[in-house]
């Protein structure tokens, strides 16, 4: 397994002097248009927001347009209640003449020992199952020795930094030709973070995802899954073709709950099950 390794980064005084640096909105205009996009890009009135945030329709037109300052607190529900992610409440709070609530400290940073120990145990112990830990960008944190199996024969290029999940799965040099149903994997991804860009404002997911679907996809291979052969999934699996074997596998992603910090906000830990049994036996036998 390889350690759950902290990200290459600055310090956490070059953090924290770049807070405003790292906000994904401009605060120029104020709270309020800021406030007024999260709202709208939710699908929530003004109406339906008071009656969450224990407020009033005018208080809150009051707040986007302007006339009205709101409280670092009744920002910070507002932001709650729009499920607005912690960096961009930062944001907001900057906007509306606030200190950042929200740090965002380094992984190397020694407070976080006791997070990167608990990832290394977590990701040992799913063993010999693969899993991983990935950033807001689908960059790589740390990962383990079944998704080390699984990158067996992968160019170096691609293993440059920031190594990404998404470029070594979809790239034609990567992971691509070994998944079996390729075409249904990669659409099943590429809605995956379509849907993320829709709730978050990131021009580096973005720019991530727009160079993943511009890779050529080659003609599916023979599969039983693509050919409509009755299978007993749950969930759309992962077909991928390892030494001649054809494993399976079932996609679980977790995050931590109620995070304190921007860093910890944006982690993701995706697991692999074994969807039937010969996957879990060949696995059982071939990571080491």
């Amino acid at each position: 397994m390889t350690s759950a390794e902290p990200a290459k980064g600055s310090t956490r005084g070059k953090a924290r002097g770049k807070a405003k640096e790292k906000t994904n909105a401009n605060t120029a205009t104020g709270v309020g248009p800021l406030l007024r996009g999260w709202r709208e890009r939710r699908r929530v009135s003004q109406l339906e927001l008071a009656l969450r945030a224990d407020s009033s329709a005018r208080h809150i037109s009051f707040v986007e347009t302007g006339r009205s300052r709101p409280s670092e607190e009744f920002l910070l529900r507002l932001a709650d209640h729009l499920d607005v992610p912690v960096r961009d409440r930062n944001s907001l709070l900057l906007a509306a003449g606030y200190a950042p609530r929200f740090r965002e400290t380094p992984l190397d940073d020694p407070t976080m020992g006791t997070l990167r120990e608990g990832l290394e145990q977590l990701l040992a112990g799913y063993e010999p199952y693969p899993a991983l830990v990935v950033d807001a960008s689908y960059n790589v944190i740390a990962a383990n020795r079944g998704i080390m199996m699984m990158l067996d024969g992968i160019p170096e290029h691609l293993f440059t930094e920031p190594l990404n999940a998404m470029r070594l799965t979809l790239h034609p040099e990567g992971l691509a030709p070994r998944i079996r149903n390729l075409r249904e994997w990669r659409g099943h991804l590429l809605h995956q973070m379509e849907r993320q860009i829709a709730l978050q404002r990131s021009d580096a997911l973005r720019a991530v995802y727009e160079e993943v679907a511009a890779y050529p996809v080659a003609e599916p291979g023979e599969d039983a899954f693509e050919a409509g052969a009755e299978v007993p999934y749950f969930a759309l699996p992962l077909r991928f073709e390892h030494d001649g074997h054809v494993l399976s596998f079932i996609s679980s992603i977790s995050t931590f709950n109620t995070p304190m910090d921007v860093t910890v906000a944006e982690l993701a830990i995706e697991t692999l099950l074994p969807a039937d049994p010969a996957t879990s036996k060949y696995l059982q036998a071939h990571v080491s």
